[in-house]
């Protein structure tokens, strides 16, 4: 009598609703995947595209979740081999945005260690990368350069520190802890669209079709 074929890889994926992670979770189930997503409401309207992907019904489980929340992180990852940390919140508010994201990512490392994750891949950002007025004019960015973190505290630019500090965090934490952590810095992200509501990259396309940018350039270059 043949064995049962063994069960599929499972994985989680934070933050689910929103673009990348939708993609991500799409992928994901093409490939034979088990699916955890975390979602502030798997009831909202606007996280129904993710049960109607191809074996959804069969590969996703969708977990109500606050990034804050360790335990309900820890519900999520439990059983899973790797996790993908997508979820970040992007409002310029920094009590919105700094404390969150990297406490946020703290909860997740420390959910994974807790159950035996073997990866963690935390989706950073190019704003971890760009901002950083003592780098080389012409020098090749790579991983050793990072953005100021003083630099855009000063400035206010809220978001860009939270995913430089955050990055940090994570990277730091892995090699505390032993766990393998794998960061990406995407720039901007563009094409189709699962989820029903404009995510913050589209809105900037959309601004720029509209005239927006070079209403931009013209006021700049008038100074």
């Amino acid at each position: 009598m043949a064995s049962p074929p063994p069960p599929p890889p499972r994985v989680c994926v934070t933050g689910g609703g929103g673009y990348v992670a939708s993609w991500l979770v799409k992928l994901l189930l093409s490939r034979g995947y088990a699916v955890h997503t975390t979602v502030r409401d798997p009831s909202d309207p606007k996280n129904a595209h993710l049960r109607r992907l191809d074996g959804a019904p069969e590969s996703l489980l969708l977990f109500k979740a606050d990034m804050l929340d360790g335990d309900a992180l820890a519900a999520a990852v439990a059983g899973c081999e790797g996790v993908f940390h997508v979820a970040s919140p992007v409002p310029a508010d920094k009590s919105e945005v700094l404390s969150p994201a990297v406490k946020g990512t703290l909860n997740v490392l420390q959910a994974c260690s807790a159950n035996n994750v073997q990866k963690v891949v935390v989706v950073s950002s190019t704003a971890a990368v760009h901002y950083n007025p003592s780098w080389p004019q012409g020098r090749i960015k790579d991983e050793s350069c990072w953005s100021d973190k003083k630099f855009c505290i000063k400035n206010e630019n809220w978001y860009t520190a939270a995913k430089t500090i955050a990055e940090e965090t994570a990277l730091e934490y892995g090699e505390k802890n032993e766990l393998l952590v794998v960061t990406v810095c995407p720039c901007i992200v563009l094409g189709p669209l699962l989820q029903p509501l404009i995510n913050t990259t589209s809105e900037f396309l959309i601004y720029i079709i509209k005239g927006g940018l070079y209403i931009f350039l013209l006021v700049s270059n008038t100074h």
